[in-house]
């Protein structure tokens, strides 16, 4: 387990990413995961249930899509931070996260649902980390042109919840 690795550690720090590396308090990664953790970002359950099929504006995500779109986000985030921690120097490309929220079943899904597998995923995403070395965190890659560490990865799946949970709040929650 990696010894007390914090957002400090992240050595560049990543453009495009660090608009959610730095939503995260520079603390230890896995109090940072225990702090911001899917329960305790996505809290507020009953309106997100009041909300769910709900958007601001017309072509919008809905609270589930974005949802979804978290629960997608995460799993490539780990999948990248899984290949950089065991030294893997492929370059892996970007996504198209208009063209995977188009094609999945979240509309058919509850609120309840999406964060259940939230937080599943969420378990799973913290014993990977838990079993990188210090230097396995911080190896670098290449993720859509773009150098970020293991470590950088480990907070933009923390961050990234959170940046939605304040859009969700920002225009979705005057829905109510």
């Amino acid at each position: 387990m990696p010894v007390s690795m914090k957002k400090s550690n992240i050595n560049p720090m990543p453009p495009f990413f660090d608009r959610y590396i730095n939503l995260v308090e520079d603390i230890d990664i896995f109090d940072a995961f225990e702090k911001y953790s899917p329960q305790k970002v996505y809290s507020e359950v009953e309106k997100l249930t009041d909300l769910e099929d709900k958007v601001y504006a017309p072509g919008k995500w809905t609270v589930k899509d974005i949802l979804q779109h978290i629960i997608d986000n995460e799993r490539i985030m780990a999948y990248r931070a899984l290949r950089f921690s065991r030294n893997d120097k492929t370059a892996l490309p970007g996504y198209e996260e208009a063209e995977l929220a188009a094609n999945t079943v979240a509309s058919k899904r509850s609120v309840t649902d999406l964060l259940e597998e939230f937080n599943l995923l969420r378990q799973t995403t913290i014993l990977l980390f838990k079993n990188m070395s210090d230097e396995m965190i911080l190896n670098p890659g290449n993720a859509n042109n773009i150098e970020i560490s293991a470590l950088a990865l480990g907070f933009v799946i923390i961050g990234h919840p959170v940046h939605h949970m304040n859009i969700i709040r920002e225009r979705y929650f005057p829905l109510l």
